[in-house]
């Protein structure tokens, strides 16, 4: 079995993000870069499967500039075959269609049974992409599973709903996202590190995958402006002076809070 795992670099969680005025894109240098954890939980998926069954193949794959190969490079350590790395200047600032088509030219280029990847990043958090990949591979897609298993035929696991869970399958092959109620995923030990230098690491570009970002009939999302996050105004302080109440009432009302 073949499987590609959808991992992405982005801006620590604990640092600052901050967004290019100019160009309306995340300013990646403003803060520091880490593999995305619900990847890495993806990626832990796969990697567990693949402990308990000989022959399986954990590719991972990702979008991202040529700065990102120190993450592909620790996804590898962790215990991935391989990777592909999609790098081209015409993906700066690809918006969720872009993205979705870019990737499932890529699986498809790379060949799969099974896609596992993240329910939402934590720096986009679009949580489209999965389902969009389904529908370009034409090939059932399972999203927000809180409990996955695989077998050499297929795919099932759960997801919550409104009043209870969901239980669901589909044959292979297949694409599922999965949330951060999946195990944590494992540290990449020192032999595990080193032996990730000579694992096999394909960079692509959008000429190798047939894929146009101009395209003038292609839909693609449009910015027309962006601004910086304004500065938190103080609050207001209430002094009780026999009058708390009546003040805290007052201001409820005026700003239609009750």
């Amino acid at each position: 079995m073949k499987i590609v795992v959808l991992v992405k670099e982005v801006p620590d969680t604990y640092g600052d993000r901050k967004l290019n005025l100019e160009t309306g894109i995340a300013d990646r240098a403003a803060s520091d870069t880490v593999l995305d954890e619900i990847g890495e939980r993806a990626l832990e998926a796969a990697l567990s499967y693949a402990d308990a069954n000989d022959g399986t193949e954990v590719v991972v794959l990702t979008l991202a500039p040529e700065s990102a190969s120190g993450s592909i490079r620790k996804a590898l350590g962790m215990g991935a075959h391989s990777a592909v790395h999609v790098v081209d200047e015409g993906l700066l600032g690809a918006d969720l269609g872009l993205t979705a088509e870019v990737l499932a030219k890529a699986i498809a280029r790379a060949g799969f049974d099974l896609v596992i990847a993240g329910n939402a990043s934590t720096d986009g958090s679009g949580g489209a992409v999965p389902a969009m990949l389904a529908e370009h591979l034409r090939v059932p897609g399972l999203t927000g599973l809180s409990e996955v298993e695989i077998s050499a035929a297929g795919v099932s696991g759960v997801r919550p709903v409104d009043g209870g869970v969901q239980k669901v399958s589909a044959d292979l092959p297949a694409v599922i996202s999965i949330t951060e109620a999946l195990p944590e995923a494992r540290f990449a030990n020192f032999k595990g590190i080193m032996a990730a230098k000579k694992k096999p690491l394909e960079v692509v570009s959008l000429a190798d995958l047939g894929v146009d970002a101009e395209d003038p009939a292609a839909a693609r999302s449009i910015m027309t402006a962006v601004a910086e996050k304004p500065a938190r105004a103080a609050g207001v302080k209430i002094v009780d002076e026999g009058d708390a109440g009546t003040q805290l009432a007052n201001y409820l009302i005026e700003n239609r809070l009750v």
